[in-house]
């Protein structure tokens, strides 16, 4: 389920009690399969980036897996989050809800309850990690004509003259600034780790929530959404920095998803350098096709039938909800739009320096990726990193213990990644 939360800042044991009531309400209103009526306890942040449809589907699929809601135990209270344990009729989950001033609800995740919630503790909302105190991070907003942009720059605090500065795209899905989304269950505080190494070596960095995600909010809606628009936030962000006096060179810096919108964000544009982490060389039609094989096959069988529509320029509006995640309605013409590219045509038409790099226990993007793009761009600089998965950390190439550490925000970044960015962006004039 979906979930947005703010840096919490202080701490307490005692339940306040707007929270007994929402909290409450939220339990009841589940019990009486209303999900329409949770939807309208919703604030403005929640409302703008989750539709009705999805919230309604999510939820009447957790009722058919876990049943009523049994008995909601509250466990601590973090300025704005409150934590409780869920015990449901067929299992239990950790609750974490946060309310506004108005008491609506702008944050609620169901998740997994860990190993120290055997006391009726729930597992804590991923908090991010304090940064080096030899860095200062500062804000940075960049204006659409729909909202705004919001991310962190972070610059050594002693720097001398100009400095470089990466700024990081972030890879799919609903991903914010540290490249964490408590929507697709992901805490690995990839980004925040990256500008942190980054600024240990000299070069500045800006990282960003991605448009319609945490502060980044704007005035579209899902289906309003298209990939180009992914592309005109990275390039109002490089024209920005391009006019910051205190930097010597811009490096653009793409991860999965981000590395096709960085290609695209480089033409025509001030940028001394590209990398590509994680990207896919293959259009990502192909790549999400090839992933929707570990479904069932009824399923892969509806998905089929879905990209044969949406490949005629069509939508499907009657979509088995198994497959909201990637085809729901309200993200087909933004689907239209991303599986147009042919990520190793557009390479061709960066004109700056290029490092590939990619590693090899990544489940999502495979090895072979990093050799179609380099066919794309015959002078790139190529880094195969051994035991790199897809959130450049080490893992295994067995599955579930790969799939383990995308919630472990904790776990360094593999040890090789750092050094060759730096290499990389110090090695360009």
């Amino acid at each position: 389920m979906f979930a947005l939360f703010v840096v919490a800042k202080v701490s307490a044991q005692t339940e306040p009690a707007n929270y007994t009531i929402a909290v409450g309400k939220f339990k009841t209103l589940y019990n009486n399969n209303q999900p329409d009526s949770i939807y309208n306890m919703f604030g403005p942040e929640m409302t703008s980036a989750l539709t009705r449809e999805y919230f309604k589907t999510t939820t009447t699929q957790l009722r058919a897996q876990l049943g009523n809601l049994s008995e909601t135990t509250f466990t601590s209270y973090t300025a704005p989050v409150a934590l409780y344990k869920a015990t449901f009729q067929k299992g239990a989950l950790a609750i974490s809800m946060s309310l506004n001033k108005e008491n609506k609800i702008i944050g609620l995740l169901l998740s997994p309850l860990q190993a120290s919630a055997a006391n009726g503790a729930a597992a804590p909302a991923a908090v991010q990690k304090a940064m080096d105190p030899s860095l200062v991070e500062s804000p940075i907003v960049v204006k659409t004509l729909s909202g705004t942009i919001h991310g962190t720059l972070t610059m050594p605090k002693n720097a001398a003259g100009k400095i470089p500065v990466v700024l990081i795209i972030a890879g799919s899905g609903p991903t914010d600034r540290n490249g964490n989304s408590p929507k697709l269950g992901l805490e690995t505080n990839t980004y925040h780790m990256l500008a942190e190494g980054l600024g240990q070596n000299g070069i500045a960095s800006v990282r960003y929530d991605k448009r319609m995600i945490g502060e980044s909010q704007t005035n579209n809606k899902e289906a309003d959404l298209r990939f180009d628009d992914y592309v005109d936030d990275a390039v109002g962000l490089i024209q920005k920095l391009n006019d910051d006096q205190r930097f010597s060179k811009i490096i653009v810096l793409g991860h999965s998803e981000g590395s096709l919108v960085g290609m695209l964000a480089c033409h025509d544009e001030p940028v001394k350098g590209y990398i590509s982490i994680a990207g896919a060389g293959d259009r990502a039609d192909k790549i999400v096709t090839e992933q929707m094989k570990s479904k069932p096959q009824y399923l892969q069988d509806e998905f089929k039938t879905f990209m044969d529509t949406l490949k005629r320029g069509h939508v499907t509006d009657n979509i088995d909800p198994a497959l909201y995640f990637i085809a729901r309605p309200s993200i087909q013409r933004y689907l239209m739009t991303w599986f147009r590219y042919e990520p190793a045509r557009v390479i061709k038409t960066v004109k700056v320096p290029v490092m590939i790099v990619q590693g090899t226990t990544d489940l999502q993007v495979t090895v072979d990726n990093a050799d179609k793009l380099r066919k794309g761009k015959s002078d790139a600089t190529v880094v195969i990193i051994p035991g790199m998965n897809h959130v450049l950390k080490e893992a295994p190439a067995d599955r579930d213990p790969n799939l383990a550490t995308y919630n472990k925000p904790d776990l360094p970044l593999k040890a090789e990644l750092v050094p060759a960015i730096v290499k990389f962006v110090n090695g360009i004039n």
